[in-house]
């Protein structure tokens, strides 16, 4: 089942305090962002989190689900209607998680 549209922009929506919040399309569902890093995703108009010390002590309730089938778990969000909360979870696991790596440039070798 495929997210719905509403949904995916009501979290966003809902996260927006932790910083600039973007969706990206990932094989049906939404990969979620914060600040260009991501945190989570949202799958089958459910949303999860990645797990993260900081986002531990900060959830009303530990919930470790699989987004997917063949997925590592992640922590399910079932309360999405706190707009303060998801985005202290947000802004909590956006910060513990490590930066992306630059990618290099590299020269053609000929």
């Amino acid at each position: 089942m495929a997210c719905n549209q509403d949904f995916v922009q009501y979290i966003a929506d809902q996260c927006s305090e932790a910083g600039e919040i973007t969706v990206r399309k990932m094989f049906g569902d939404y990969g979620i962002y914060c600040n260009g890093k991501i945190f989570g995703l949202i799958c089958d108009d459910r949303l999860y989190l990645k797990p993260t010390e900081a986002g531990r002590k900060l959830l009303r309730s530990e919930e470790l689900r699989p987004p997917y089938d063949g997925a590592k778990n992640y922590f399910y969000i079932a309360d999405v209607d706190d707009r303060q909360y998801l985005s202290s979870l947000a802004r909590a696991t956006y910060e513990e998680l490590p930066e992306k790596p630059k990618k290099k440039k590299t020269t053609p070798k000929f």
